[in-house]
């Protein structure tokens, strides 16, 4: 038996999103964690339209992310499939979508003011909001992990899949860090989340 949608997020928008949701060929499907993705769309070879979203988002982000991926859905019956996935169209739609929510019944009112600048341009992942994915995160259920933005400069940290890294400088937009193992540079998303190993103060 599948948990029903509504278990994964805030009571008050199902009305809402109940609405959104009322197309025959739109199937949702909720997954197991996904470490790279909150969510995603894609057309089906049959003509149907499948959604997923992790299952162990809490409400709000669940909220947020299934709203982001039913706006690519309306974006592409609205303008064709041969907008950009993440452009004006789309911001457009999920703007549109997402407004009715933005209300104090469905979400807290110390992420309305974060929620409401964020939609003024809506990014292609609202990790990349500092800001708005650390308010998001204090409704977790609580882990050892911490944001890379986080963590002291030199600090080591693992990732999901084992590797051990240490931080470095940031660049325009993300962090510098060397894999310990082959010495090679990657370049971490801020919002990244990590588990702090060894705490160094350079």
């Amino acid at each position: 038996m599948h948990t029903p949608i509504q278990n994964y997020i805030p009571q008050a928008a199902w009305a809402q999103l109940q609405q959104l949701l009322a197309h025959d060929n739109l199937v949702v499907k909720i997954k197991n964690e996904r470490k790279t993705r909150h969510g995603d769309y894609r057309s089906l070879p049959n003509g149907k339209h499948q959604i997923t979203v992790n299952a162990n988002l809490n409400s709000y982000r669940f909220l947020i992310t299934l709203v982001h991926e039913i706006a690519h859905f309306e974006a592409y019956k609205t303008y064709g499939t041969h907008i950009k996935p993440h452009g004006k169209e789309w911001k457009y739609t999920f703007q549109r979508l997402m407004l009715p929510f933005l209300n104090p019944q469905v979400f807290p009112h110390n992420l309305l003011p974060l929620l409401a600048n964020h939609f003024k341009n809506p990014k292609a992942s609202s990790d990349t909001d500092t800001q708005l994915a650390l308010a998001l995160k204090q409704f977790n259920a609580p882990n050892n992990k911490v944001y890379v933005f986080q963590l002291p400069l030199n600090s080591i940290f693992k990732l999901y899949n084992g590797k051990i890294f240490k931080k470095g400088k940031k660049r325009t937009k993300r962090f510098e860090c060397v894999e310990i193992k082959t010495g090679k540079l990657y370049l971490f998303n801020p919002n990244a989340e990590v588990e702090l190993i060894q705490n160094n103060h350079e």
